[in-house]
């Protein structure tokens, strides 16, 4: 399993999972996001990939010494196995230097988690 940068090629793919997002369930808005991910120069959307399949997504604002993790979803049939949380460890492996933050959005699943900078490890 591992954590792949998202390409236009895996565009339905990426606009399946954000839709499992509550903020993303109309489409002009998950049009809007897909756009930001792809021209936005700091926004950065990846995609979880266990074999042949992709069944999990993040998507997050790279600053300066800041990740602002905007979305992540995993697919229904994959979730409650670690799956958003291996993603979020992966991107904090690829950005090793930065802090990782929830937006209001994804708050929750970290303080579920307990992905916050005090116990990274957990």
């Amino acid at each position: 399993m591992m954590l792949i940068r998202y390409k236009k090629a895996f565009e339905k793919i990426a606009m399946g999972l954000l839709s499992f997002m509550p903020n993303e369930k109309d489409l002009k808005k998950l049009q809007q996001t897909m756009k930001q991910y792809e021209e936005g120069e700091n926004w950065q959307l990846y995609l979880w990939k266990a074999e042949d399949d992709i069944i999990g997504l993040v998507g997050a604002i790279i600053e300066e010494d800041t990740i602002r993790i905007q979305h992540i979803c995993v697919t229904p049939s994959h979730r409650h196995e670690g799956i958003g949380q291996s993603m979020v460890k992966a991107l904090k492996q690829l950005h090793a230097d930065k802090k990782l933050c929830p937006n209001e959005d994804t708050s929750a699943f970290f303080e579920k988690c307990c992905l916050n900078e005090e116990n990274p490890d957990e």
